[in-house]
């Protein structure tokens, strides 16, 4: 259900807007009209609240290896909110897709293929969907839940809902620019680098995304399935319809 103009949103070519009603569902709506809008589309819902946005991908590479995008969407979520962050702020991934500042909670990334699509194919489409807590909603003090937050509660200042999308489309260009310049090794490590982990170990991504985790001075390594993990995205409360509280 496509809404009326309301708020600008300025999107870099090749991305197509399309903007949803207060209540649409961004993730569910680009999954649904994937197969037919094509690459760059981008569903947008413009809430007070919460950023919420999808994009959708058309990758060249077999399911099982192009599930790999997600890693390169995160680090263009990541630094969208870097953008507008204050300098002290840190901005972290908790594997291998929820996002923080500070450590608390803001929001995260999932991502969305066909059901029919197989494993050692390329799937007719990919979608990555965001959302950001931009202003936090409830009167409680927000020392009652130190592990969740909002960009206002973090000093994000005036970046509200279509500044994060827009700072997202233009990230993803780059992270995109990046893969096809130097190879994925090096998404690799801008997203290994913003990940939160245990003191005394090592992180690695496998060949098709999963992630490897050693402790030094061993030679054993436990292996996190990326596949499994987008099945039921950490962050999302599907009765709230957004991050978790």
């Amino acid at each position: 259900m496509p809404a009326p103009m309301s708020e600008p949103l300025r999107l870099p070519p090749p991305f197509t807007l399309v903007r949803l009603r207060e209540r649409g569902d961004a993730f569910a709506h680009a999954c649904a009209i994937a197969g037919e809008s094509g690459a760059g589309t981008l569903t947008y819902v413009g809430r007070f609240d919460l950023a919420e946005f999808a994009v959708v991908l058309e990758p060249d590479q077999p399911l099982r290896t192009a599930r790999r995008a997600f890693c390169a969407a995160m680090v263009a979520l990541t630094d969208a909110l870097r953008a507008y962050a204050p300098p002290h702020k840190a901005v972290t991934i908790d594997w291998p897709d929820a996002v923080r500042v500070d450590g608390g909670l803001v929001g995260g990334g999932r991502l969305g293929w066909p059901a029919v699509a197989a494993e050692d194919e390329p799937p007719r489409w990919l979608v990555f969907g965001a959302m950001i807590r931009t202003v936090a909603m409830t009167d409680t003090d927000a020392g009652v839940y130190p592990l969740v937050s909002a960009l206002d509660q973090e000093g994000f200042g005036e970046a509200g809902a279509a500044q994060i999308a827009e700072s997202f489309a233009r990230h993803l260009m780059r992270a995109i620019e990046i893969w096809q310049a130097d190879g994925f090794d090096a998404i690799a490590g801008e997203f290994l680098g913003r990940l939160t982990h245990a003191p005394l170990t090592g992180q690695a991504l496998a060949a098709n995304g999963d992630l490897l985790t050693r402790r030094r001075g061993t030679d054993r390594s436990a292996r996190s399935d990326l596949r499994t993990a987008l099945l039921a995205p950490s962050w999302f409360d599907p009765g709230l319809g957004g991050p978790r509280q």
